[in-house]
């Protein structure tokens, strides 16, 4: 399934969110006036190396690495794709976590996310580079936060195309349980220097993105009036109110 859309309304614009994707979206555009040498040179300097983190893990320019390696994108559809789902599902985490809150659990979560991929390849001298373990973090959240929410996305069924809604807790699962089938499957494929998809991150950042969001809330809770609120927004999006 495709996600297109959450019927889950914001009470305030999300200006993290839309900050976050024009930065990545700018970034990118940066990139694409680069040679692909100059592009590969990039990579390896600035991005996260596995082997070269583990030599030095506790560098500053390390700790850096995995902060400016959210930023690259390796093409179009690795933009796009991680661009849609931080649309669709941030808005609502914000909005729920507060700025600062979301912010924090997002580079965290990323953080985290690459550190897991690390642990599965300590050796490993391709440059990770992508949103999408924050992004899975960003899943993870709104998870615990939306389960029941209805997601409307596309499907295709053979020659056919169908618009479904399918609430939020099958739509992220199928996508967790998808990461983990193909994570299992890639352990010991070589893939001859050309790079691939670092899924043990996105099960990392999902992961961390349900345990982080789970305490956030336990211990910052909303305020009684924002609660009710949040329980009619979210049966408005239900009921199409």
């Amino acid at each position: 399934m495709l996600p297109l859309k959450d019927l889950n309304p914001t009470r305030r614009v999300p200006v993290v969110t839309y900050g976050l994707i024009a930065v990545n979206v700018a970034v990118f555009l940066w990139e694409q006036s680069l040679s692909a040498s100059e592009l590969q040179e990039l990579f390896l300097r600035l991005a996260v190396v596995p082997a070269q983190v583990v030599q030095n893990p506790l560098a500053l320019d390390t700790l850096l690495d995995f902060l400016r390696s959210m930023f690259f994108h390796g093409g179009w559809a690795h933009l796009l794709g991680n661009m849609l789902y931080l649309w669709l599902f941030g808005d609502n985490l914000e909005d729920r976590m507060g700025i600062p809150l979301f912010l924090f659990g997002y580079f965290l979560t990323g953080f985290i996310a690459s550190t897991a991929q690390i642990l599965v390849d300590p050796t490993s001298s391709i440059p990770m580079i992508g949103a999408s373990g924050a992004i899975a973090g960003v899943l993870g959240g709104y998870l615990i936060l939306f389960p029941g929410v209805k997601v409307r996305g596309i499907i295709l069924l053979g020659l056919f195309v169908r618009i479904m809604e399918w609430p939020a807790w099958i739509v992220l699962g199928m996508w967790f349980v998808l990461q983990l089938f193909s994570g299992a499957v890639s352990i010991g494929v070589e893939t001859g220097g050309s790079g691939g998809v670092a899924f043990f991150a996105h099960i990392g950042g999902f992961i961390a993105g349900l345990v982080l969001t789970w305490i956030f809330m336990k211990f910052v809770p909303q305020p009684p009036s924002e609660n009710r609120r949040d329980v009619l927004y979210e049966r408005a999006s239900r009921y199409r109110y």
